[in-house]
């Protein structure tokens, strides 16, 4: 009898241990281990093309050196003693939402040093955070790296892999390029030094003859970050890779332009789209000079390559860069022109990146202008610059016009 009770008792207790595993198995361990397909998150994608506005303008705010690090836990450098106790990473967060509002851009561009490695410990989270601000927006954003990013958690490649899949980014790993002559498909060129090497165009304004056609083109470039030469430690460069892609790049859309301009009995129209560039770490060419013309602040020597790879001077025989945007050198904010070409720095935007205390952080806005034809827009007739303050009213200055179709400048 003693024996039949102790077999049931053993037998509701291997019941019980079964249910509970089941039971816990249904409400917890199964929906971590399983997939449930109704969470699943798509990247969302911006509308494209780009392109001008109804009004004939086409706008960019430029971010550099962002150097954003863990957020409300990461402190502000050079900033007034006043100013310190309350000041962290999301002054900058605060800064970019303020700019986003006030300029209302077309595209969003961050020029490098998005995250400051050694202050970032985990990237994808600070990645998350330095662009909450362009993905909230839902406007469309493009980024390049500096030599401060890949000194986190992820590599130069993981880092553009990621970027190039969250929200609203139109950045790429990889320029890409068509399958074949006759294809539309097109895969990523991977044979090209550096991670972040891309061009995006922009169409013609709505209603206009040129809607359908891309007018500007804009080519982003990984500049690197350090390299050993000679046993001597210095600044990366961009390589000979890149720029022969940029110069087929180029030369096709030139081909493509006078291809369109045969096509038209509408006159009269620029010999080649204008193009503007994107990277990270100032060209040798800069601190060599002249350069002239300055607009702004040039406060800082500047820090580049000891090599000089000949990015300027094949910008000259493309003939279709009109300025080149950079950063790296916070407090230099100036642009100066070189052989024809305009080089502008962002100015530094981030609260974490090194500035001058009582020397505001800064933004630079880049627009193009539609030329304006009898009864429709034409193509781009004029690019300006401007920037911005982060002192509290926003303050607008140094606006300057880089290139006009009729003084060819």
């Amino acid at each position: 009898m003693e024996s039949a009770r102790q077999w049931i008792y053993s037998l509701l207790f291997f019941i019980f241990t079964i249910a509970t595993l089941h039971v816990l198995d249904t409400l917890i361990i199964s929906t971590r281990l399983t997939t449930n397909y109704q969470n699943i998150k798509l990247k969302k994608h911006p509308h494209l093309p780009l392109r001008f506005r109804s009004d004939g303008t086409f706008k960019i705010l430029q971010v550099a050196d962002m150097h954003y690090g863990n957020g409300m836990v990461t402190r502000c450098r050079d900033v007034l003693e006043s100013e310190f106790n309350y000041c962290t990473d999301l002054n900058t967060t605060h800064f970019l939402r303020k700019m986003i509002q006030i300029e209302k851009p077309d595209l969003i561009v961050f020029t490098g040093d998005n995250i400051f490695g050694t202050s970032a410990t985990d990237a994808a989270e600070s990645l998350f955070e330095v662009f909450a601000p362009a993905i909230e927006s839902g406007i469309p954003w493009a980024a390049v790296l500096g030599n401060h990013d890949q000194e986190s958690t992820m590599n130069r490649e993981e880092l553009m892999s990621f970027i190039s899949l969250m929200d609203y980014s139109v950045s790429q790993t990889f320029p890409s390029t068509k399958v074949n002559s006759d294809s539309k498909e097109q895969q990523p060129m991977t044979n090209i030094d550096g991670f972040g090497n891309y061009n995006l165009e922009v169409w013609g304004a709505p209603g206009s003859y040129l809607s359908n056609s891309s007018i500007l083109n804009l080519y982003f470039l990984d500049s690197g970050d350090r390299a050993i030469v000679h046993g001597v430690r210095t600044y990366n460069w961009i390589r000979e890779s890149q720029l022969s892609w940029l110069r087929g790049v180029s030369k096709r859309f030139q081909g493509q332009w006078k291809y369109d301009d045969q096509s038209m009995d509408i006159s009269p129209l620029p010999v080649m789209h204008p193009a503007l560039a994107f990277f990270h770490i100032p060209i040798p060419e800069i601190r060599q000079g002249p350069i002239k013309d300055i607009v702004g602040t040039y406060r800082e020597y500047v820090a580049c390559s000891s090599i000089n790879s000949g990015v300027l001077k094949t910008f000259i025989s493309m003939g279709d860069v009109k300025a080149v945007f950079i950063g790296h050198d916070h407090t230099n904010d100036f642009c100066g022109n070189l052989e024809g070409i305009w080089f502008c720095y962002g100015g530094g935007f981030g609260y974490h990146g090194y500035g001058v205390a009582g020397w505001p952080r800064r933004a630079r806005v880049i627009q193009g202008e539609l030329g304006k034809g009898k009864e429709a827009w034409m193509g781009v007739g004029k690019i300006r610059t401007w920037k911005r303050l982060d002192d509290g009213v926003l303050t607008k200055f140094d606006e300057q016009v880089l290139w006009d179709i009729h003084s060819l400048r």
